[in-house]
């Protein structure tokens, strides 16, 4: 097997664990929202906004080999993540709630779930952007 052969198979094994986390964390998002019936916030929505996406684009790129997806797929999960991470320092951090409250619906720093006392919805959806950023980052570097 070429060298070049090898490499390409792991490019597509790094697209194959971004097209899976994002499949997760959106099965996720669903199971929350319409199985435990939690209604999400606004940050919620925002966050969503950008992970559904991924699916589609990762999906299409996972089976046609196309690692160029990642010039899409990257600013989608970098923006998905600083929204996560936000919407986590809104949930976690006293006083931080206050910059930008959410007006209709479900407060934003309300958490449905907080495992471990650390684990809330947008901390899961922070770690499943950050892989998929990583992933992202992994192929660039590697078609250098």
């Amino acid at each position: 097997m070429s060298k070049a052969h090898i490499q390409s198979d792991k490019k597509v094994w790094i697209l194959y664990f971004a097209w899976f986390v994002s499949l997760v964390a959106t099965s996720g998002s669903l199971y929350f929202s319409e199985i435990r019936g939690f209604i999400p916030c606004d940050l919620c929505w925002f966050q969503r906004i950008f992970m559904y996406p991924l699916v589609v684009i990762l999906g299409i790129g996972t089976f046609q080999s196309d690692i160029s997806v990642k010039k899409f797929v990257l600013p989608l999960s970098v923006i998905g993540g600083v929204i996560s991470f936000f919407h986590y320092l809104e949930q976690k951090v006293p006083g931080f709630g206050g910059i930008k409250p959410c007006v209709s619906g479900v407060p934003c720093s309300a958490q449905y779930i907080n495992w471990f006392g650390f684990i809330t919805i947008p901390f899961l959806a922070l770690i499943a952007f950050t892989l998929i950023s990583i992933c992202m980052v992994l192929l660039l570097k590697k078609s250098k």
